[in-house]
């Protein structure tokens, strides 16, 4: 028996010692290569592009691996970027270079699938076969079985405040490599570069990087053993995590003790203003809202603020200052379109889809109204769509609004809702519903 449990020690101190090489191996470099040609992306601090990637590995890659091997190899800071936020503060964003972003996704893809076996069930955020999309079923799912108090904590910063040493000790738990490891320390405090500034990262793992999700779920993985440990029934997307429980009193109770486990035990911070208790059609995850419907069953829908924001990149795409032609134009829009449908299929949003639909299509004949310039040529335009002389003559040399003649009849009937399909728009109600009911 002993010598049995021996072997067993052997093989996994011989598999954890193999870790690295397997990181380095050439058909595991050329298939991050592969992924991360495919995310495409901007280039880092060095310059070097994704185009000009390939060419790069191929003159420096056993050098880069030697330096790895020698533990020798040092990462170049990431690239800092603000992006701005609904609330109109700014997120920043680490870009690392090709060659990092090649390494740390050859890492991600050697030791994903030894933590998918630790990860729970109810974590959906950056794994295989799981999206925002069973996040919400799953939750929905709760909430009709009678769980229907939230306990919604929200993470202050969740990204720029994760503790090295408290995250390094985790990965020593599963991964005993130790030349890996402290691959993986280098990337966690290679500093940003800021208006050719570094920065040192003393703390928090930057988003952008192949290797931040991984690490993110790795670090919160500790958390969802808690909550799985105390029995409670939650869902959790990267560092966006919902608790449900089935009275108030229970929720408040649930607040106090995990705000506690997560500030005590992992070093995080919990945002006390934006974290709270509440029912269903008060809270917003994943872009979602939820309302009640009349025999008390709980349905998802896009929340309010997703719609706005929606509308507010169609608006952008249909702006008639904007000099693009009108085939550019629908093949952008269609993008937005299909991408935004796709994401909120499982919600109800027939009348929201309807509304924006026909407001759309406004949009656009206003905008073919005003590039056809003058009187004369929209007058030749209505007469080519099929409108009588007279008519496309009082139309056209109308002097009301592009917006006011944009809902006549005539322009209506000239730039029908079939020619525009015929031009190839996407109508965001046929879409939906082709989605929705496919599901």
């Amino acid at each position: 028996m002993k010598d049995k449990v021996i072997i067993v020690e052997i093989r996994k101190e011989r598999t954890s010692m193999e870790l690295l090489e397997r990181v380095l191996d050439d058909k595991n470099l050329y298939k991050a290569y592969k992924q991360v040609y495919k995310n495409k992306g901007t280039s880092g601090v060095d310059g070097v592009t994704v185009d000009e990637l390939g060419r790069y590995m191929y003159l420096h890659k056993e050098e880069i691996k030697e330096q790895i091997r020698n533990r020798k190899y040092k990462p170049s800071p990431v690239r800092r970027v603000y992006i701005p936020k609904e609330n109109g503060d700014k997120r920043g964003l680490g870009i690392p270079t090709v060659v990092d972003r090649l390494i740390q996704q050859a890492i991600v893809q050697v030791l994903s699938p030894i933590y998918e076996q630790q990860f729970s069930e109810t974590c959906y955020g950056f794994r295989p076969n799981r999206s925002c999309e069973t996040a919400i079923i799953k939750l929905l799912e709760y909430f009709n079985d009678g769980y229907t108090w939230i306990v919604d904590i929200d993470l202050q910063k969740f990204f720029d405040t994760v503790c090295h040493d408290k995250l390094i000790s985790i990965i020593m738990k599963t991964v005993h490599d130790g030349e890996l490891v402290s691959l993986i320390r280098k990337y966690l405090v290679s500093g940003v570069m800021e208006n050719g500034v570094v920065i040192p990262t003393k703390v928090g793992t930057p988003q952008g990087g192949n290797l931040s999700p991984l690490l993110s779920n790795i670090m919160l993985n500790e958390l969802d053993k808690e909550l799985e440990k105390r029995g409670l029934r939650f869902t959790r997307y990267a560092d966006d995590c919902i608790i449900v429980v089935q009275s108030e009193k229970a929720a408040n109770r649930v607040m106090e003790s995990i705000t506690k486990f997560i500030e005590k035990k992992l070093g995080l911070k919990v945002n006390i203003e934006k974290s709270k208790v509440a029912k269903p059609d008060e809270i917003k995850y994943l872009g979602f809202g939820f309302y009640y419907t009349q025999t008390g069953k709980i349905k998802p829908k896009p929340h309010l603020k997703s719609i706005q924001k929606f509308k507010r990149k169609l608006k952008q795409l249909t702006k008639r200052s904007w000099s693009i032609s009108l085939k550019e134009r629908i093949i952008r829009l269609n993008e937005v379109i299909r991408g935004w449908i796709n994401y909120f299929r499982i919600a109800d949003m027939e009348f929201d889809m309807t509304t924006i639909g026909s407001h759309l299509r406004r949009r656009i004949r206003c905008t073919i109204w005003k590039q056809w310039k003058n009187c004369k040529h929209r007058e030749d335009c209505l007469i080519k769509l099929g409108i009588s002389k007279n008519k496309a003559k009082r139309t056209a040399y109308s002097r009301a609004s592009y917006w006011h003649n944009s809902k006549s009849l005539v322009i209506n009937v000239a730039i029908s809702n079939k020619r525009l399909q015929q031009k190839g728009l996407v109508f965001p109600l046929d879409h939906y519903l082709e989605v929705h009911t496919a599901i």
